[in-house]
């Protein structure tokens, strides 16, 4: 019994210090996270993800780590993204970031922003949709994805 007792102690700790683990950098200036990361986009020929919300949001961090570990999903962001989280809270607007993108911020939390390799705002997509029950649909992510990679944008045009 004290061994079992010992165990979930453990677990419980890495848990909790797991969930602490922020996520967004609310110190950052995320202009400079976007300009960084359209340039290395450039660079990789690929777009750019923003993932726009914060620590404080619980649905991003689902959404975070709901990415991670899809296996397909991760896949599909590693070979057409680099992925961002752009810090929004009451402490850290990144109001210039905001404009830049769109107002965002109106579709609620986590919102993502997909931009091409010149930084131009392609897609912004209210998270909600993607939803199911108390995570994310594999089945809708994946597609939202897949519409918004280089290769298909490229082909409609």
């Amino acid at each position: 019994m004290k061994k079992w007792f010992i165990i979930v102690a453990v677990c419980s700790i890495f848990h909790i210090a797991e969930a602490q683990a922020p996520l967004y950098d609310e110190n950052a200036n995320a202009m400079q996270q976007i300009t960084e990361a359209v340039a290395r986009a450039s660079q990789e020929h690929k777009y750019v993800l923003c993932q726009v919300g914060g620590n404080w949001c619980p649905w991003c961090i689902r959404f975070a780590r709901f990415v991670q570990a899809d296996t397909a999903i991760s896949s599909i962001m590693a070979n057409n993204y680099v992925y961002i989280h752009v810090n929004y809270s009451k402490a850290n607007k990144n109001e210039q970031a905001m404009r830049y993108l769109g107002n965002p911020a109106r579709f609620g939390f986590p919102v993502l922003v997909v931009l091409d390799e010149e930084g131009k705002v392609l897609h912004i997509q209210n998270s909600a949709y993607l939803e199911e029950g108390n995570s994310y649909s594999a089945d809708k992510v994946k597609d939202c994805l897949q519409q918004w990679t280089p290769q298909a944008v490229h082909n409609l045009k």
